[in-house]
């Protein structure tokens, strides 16, 4: 698809969990003309809302199919336990799967994690998404291990959480179908990225590094450049030379860099 084709709007899909607003600012601070529309999916129907066309690109949790989806990995979640605050665990900052080798441990069918089994003893039955396992877990029918930003969304007052090693982690990327890389697509992927507002769209920053301007060297400029110290331009040592004359040759307190 070609930057003509691209949607008059951009949509952008996203799992619990994931907090796109400050990106979501920068594109409205850039694309003011572009309206942006945030649509939350579950972890099982991200995939779908992109191949179907639902959403123009998405932050989703991998693993995903990469047959027909590109995707960027962006960061890894630290794991977490959740458990009644008056449990055991509690007293703990951390602990390990090892640890609750005698709990009972639900697994939710729209588990967040990629494994086949959690630790310790599974349930009669599986709950069928994360905030059922976490009313269970409210009622102590068992424990439940989550990435910890969905501990944080599912918070509840008689409910903590402590960091947990030994399990798998869930790790968050961008993901957008590969044959509809639109302009738009290439402009939200710039910002996550953390690219400027004047970075070539479509290029990584690696390749913008290695890529010399041509033409006359321009003088450095904003923070850290000569001209914003107030120092003289290189070549200049005459006029340099008669201000410090004018001066009585006394010297200034050395001024700090920024």
């Amino acid at each position: 698809m070609t930057g003509s084709e691209a949607s008059p709007s951009f949509r952008l899909a996203y799992v619990p969990g994931v907090t796109p607003a400050k990106w979501v600012r920068i594109w409205n601070e850039r694309l003011p003309d572009v309206p942006l529309t945030l649509l939350q999916v579950s972890a099982t129907e991200a995939a779908d809302a992109l191949r179907d066309g639902g959403a123009d690109a998405g932050f989703l949790r991998l693993p995903v199919d990469r047959t027909d989806l590109s995707a960027i990995p962006l960061y890894t979640e630290t794991s977490v336990v959740v458990v009644p605050k008056d449990h055991l665990v509690a007293a703990f900052e951390e602990v390990t799967a090892e640890d609750l080798a005698d709990e009972i441990v639900l697994h939710p069918l729209d588990d967040a994690l990629d494994w086949a089994q959690p630790p310790g003893r599974p349930a009669i039955e599986r709950p069928a998404t994360t905030p059922d396992a976490i009313e269970l877990v409210a009622a102590g029918v068992g424990l439940l291990v989550v990435p910890q930003s969905l501990a944080r969304l599912y918070h509840r007052r008689d409910l903590t959480y402590r960091p947990i090693t030994g399990t798998p982690q869930s790790r968050i990327a961008l993901s957008w179908r590969e044959d509809r890389t639109t302009d738009q697509v290439e402009d939200f992927i710039g910002i996550v990225r953390g690219r400027t507002v004047n970075s070539s769209r479509g290029r990584r920053p690696d390749e913008e590094t290695k890529q010399k301007p041509s033409g006359k060297k321009e003088q450095p400029s904003g923070k850290g450049g000569g001209a914003a110290r107030g120092e003289a331009p290189a070549g200049r040592g005459q006029r340099r030379g008669a201000a410090a004359s004018k001066d009585g040759g006394r010297r200034g307190r050395p001024r700090r860099r920024s």
